[in-house]
């Protein structure tokens, strides 16, 4: 190995270490800037229905709100996911707590009355809002949000019929701006994380 192998040996690997911390520097920033891309033409303000009256999007304006779809019926994800928004959220502060507005947008307006409403989203959290609208409304805002539901029916049951839908939690900002979507599963600790970010 000649005398000037080694200098260049460890320029080499300077170089190499520098290009990989730009990387880790500036790569995740232009993923999250492409992911949120996404959200760039979805969201926007909508009216439903809950047992106090008309609910407006704009009348949580300076709050983040957790909008998720779902139905009082449901056997397992529903209850899941409203058991997880309300834990992360008795995780901070009753200051930064008092900062969030859950939505629990009923997608079976047919069964889902707004006193029941009401009674089934207070079971989770006190500060969680039940509500729901028309079928034409709930189809507009669900567009409007990249979401999805339908109504399946059962055969030889009771129900008559099950809803399948959206299983993620929508992350609204301060100023009505869809921020992200939580994936059903996502630990209560990283949603947590997640409100912080952004309160």
């Amino acid at each position: 190995m000649s005398k000037y192998t080694k200098p260049l040996y460890a320029l080499a690997l300077v170089i190499l270490f520098s290009a990989g911390l730009l990387l880790a520097k500036y790569a995740p920033w232009e993923g999250q800037n492409g992911a949120n891309a996404g959200y760039a033409n979805l969201g926007g303000d909508f009216i439903l229905d809950s047992d106090g009256g008309p609910v407006n999007l704009e009348d949580f304006r300076g709050q983040l709100v957790l909008m998720y779809f779902g139905f009082t019926s449901c056997p397992d994800v529903c209850p899941t996911a409203l058991s997880t928004i309300a834990a992360s959220m008795r995780q901070l502060t009753p200051t930064l707590e008092a900062q969030i507005q859950p939505l629990f947008v009923s997608v079976d307006p047919a069964r889902d009355t707004l006193d029941n409403l009401a009674k089934y989203s207070a079971y989770f959290h006190p500060r969680m809002l039940g509500v729901t609208g028309s079928i034409e409304a709930l189809d507009q805002l669900v567009k409007n949000y990249g979401a999805y539901y339908r109504h399946i029916t059962l055969e030889n049951s009771v129900l008559g019929y099950t809803v399948d839908h959206t299983s993620r939690v929508y992350l609204i900002g301060r100023q009505g701006q869809l921020i992200s979507t939580i994936a059903h599963g996502t630990s209560v600790d990283d949603v947590t994380v997640l409100l912080k970010q952004h309160l």
